[in-house]
């Protein structure tokens, strides 16, 4: 393929009837929608203005428009859940998942917006209305955003949000969870419980170890020293020492190396974009991107 062809055809056919398409004969001619998809790749792994992509992936103009409506209807959400729906078909997917986030700083064509910051948090429960804060808060670094991905056991992702950087992780996790609806092939229920969440020491609070304790699912969070010594200081009412299966806990690495994949594309590593619904949008790309090469020989249902 040429470096301007990022998509092999096998995977594109894998996603290709889920894309716009021409529905009558009037009107200016249709552009490819693989033409523009693989602009709109092009974009984000490079981290180009939009000015500045490629003459050969058509107008600068109609890619960002294609992205910008793609990202508000939740298109590239439908294209990851029918990936996700083949691998749980297929039987690749690893239900021992891993759970963080990775901070992206905000470059200053992206902050150029008025912001709510008073009392205004990200969305995580709507994920195509832009939040008040469009998900860039001040923290250390200056003016940053956080990924946030639930991955399988390979590190894949099944889940992405976008947040303010300053964000704590742990309040987070349950909107993680709350959208994993991975669907079922042949239909019925989608799947929406893991056999375990690894996760690392700001996912410890009692919040979530109760969310997990109720639906059944193993906790493989370590337990932070001062929650140690609080529950020894307490005696007998502060509980027995909570399971914890440091073996186990070694396959968190992956959500690690996730996130050196995703921030391959230079576009998700500093984020230009003013939206954070766009700059969600190209995140859950990406993780397409990351699922095709292992669907590639596998049939998609087209019921999904």
């Amino acid at each position: 393929m040429s470096r301007f062809q990022l998509l092999s055809d096998a995977q594109w056919s894998l996603i290709e009837d889920l894309l716009p398409k021409r529905t009558g004969k009037k009107g200016r001619p249709f552009r490819d929608a693989r033409q523009v998809v693989e602009g709109i790749i092009y974009r984000y792994r490079c981290g180009i203005a939009w000015r500045d992509v490629p003459e050969v992936f058509g107008p600068w103009q109609t890619i960002w428009t294609w992205h910008r409506r793609m990202s508000a209807e939740g298109t590239w959400d439908v294209v990851l859940a029918r990936l996700l729906a083949a691998a749980e078909g297929a039987g690749i997917i690893d239900w021992a998942v891993a759970v963080d986030s990775t901070i992206a700083r905000a470059h200053q064509h992206a902050t150029n917006i008025t912001r709510e910051t008073q009392g205004a948090g990200s969305n995580y429960t709507n994920l195509l209305t832009e939040p008040p804060d469009h998900g860039i808060g001040r923290s250390r670094g200056g003016l940053t955003s956080k990924i946030h991905h639930l991955v399988d056991g390979h590190g894949r992702p099944l889940v992405v949000l976008v947040g303010a950087g300053q964000a704590h992780d742990g309040p987070v996790f349950e909107h993680l969870l709350a959208h994993l609806k991975v669907g079922r092939p042949n239909g019925g229920r989608p799947r929406t419980r893991p056999d375990r969440v690894r996760g690392d020491k700001a996912y410890s609070s009692r919040a979530i170890r109760a969310t997990l304790r109720r639906r059944r699912i193993g906790a493989v969070i370590p337990e932070p020293t001062d929650q140690i010594a609080n529950r020894k200081r307490r005696g007998a009412r502060g509980g027995r020492p909570l399971a914890f299966d440091a073996a186990d806990y070694k396959g968190r690495n992956v959500v690690e190396r996730n996130f050196n994949d995703v921030k391959q594309w230079r576009g998700l590593a500093t984020r230009y974009d003013k939206l954070a619904v766009v700059y969600r949008a190209a995140a859950v790309l990406r993780a397409i991107t990351l699922w095709l090469p292992h669907l590639s020989d596998t049939p998609v249902s087209q019921n999904v």
